[in-house]
């Protein structure tokens, strides 16, 4: 099993490799600088802006995914659609177009913003902390995913109903039920009264 390293590095535009840098904010979501990715995610944690995608099918079903076991961080573990963090000075909507595309194959149709949550959680399994100034967004998959291996081990559509059954018996990341719970006034009006959300 390859395992992506914790200290990931990413392209720059001048061809160069760079390690990944988060934007660090306070409370308010006011950027206040940055920190290396993991860094960012060491005990006790900094707070740093991220992202969450929720896309749905024309039935309304939800897009999950089960992060890819070579992830250092909730590697295996059912989660929502997308997650990430938009590189400093990058638009949250950009980075969550971006990483939808590069992690899924899919670009987002009516991909709209869904409002924010800040939350602290732990990872027991890995010791990182989730400290997040998260950016929701919601949106349909009008395409079928394509995913990234090194990203994405699985995907699964599901009903409400269907996500409770799933959430029941399998893994799903530490931060799952924070951001859907935040993002629920605005996916019941992507998806209408009648999709049960």
């Amino acid at each position: 099993m390859s395992i992506t390293p914790a200290t990931e590095t990413h392209s720059s535009p001048s061809g160069t490799t760079e390690a990944i840098l988060l934007e660090l904010v306070d409370e308010h979501g006011v950027t206040i600088g940055t920190a290396e990715k993991l860094a960012a995610h060491q005990p006790p944690g900094q707070l740093h802006r991220a992202f969450s995608v929720f896309l749905f099918d024309e039935r309304g079903r939800l897009l999950l995914q089960r992060r890819a076991l070579g992830k250092y961080h909730s590697p295996g573990v059912w989660s929502n659609t997308c997650c990430g963090h938009p590189y400093p000075g990058e638009a949250p909507f950009a980075a969550a177009a971006r990483r939808t595309y590069e992690e899924l194959g899919i670009s987002p149709s009516l991909l709209a913003e869904a409002g924010t949550v800040r939350y602290n959680h732990p990872d027991p399994d890995s010791g990182l902390v989730e400290q997040e100034y998260n950016h929701l967004f919601v949106g349909l998959a009008q395409s079928a995913p394509r995913p990234d291996e090194a990203e994405v081990g699985a995907t699964a559509f599901v009903t409400p109903a269907e996500l409770a059954e799933r959430h029941a018996r399998d893994t799903f990341s530490a931060w799952f039920m924070t951001v859907l719970d935040a993002a629920r006034p605005a996916i019941r009006e992507l998806t209408g009264q009648s999709a049960g959300w």
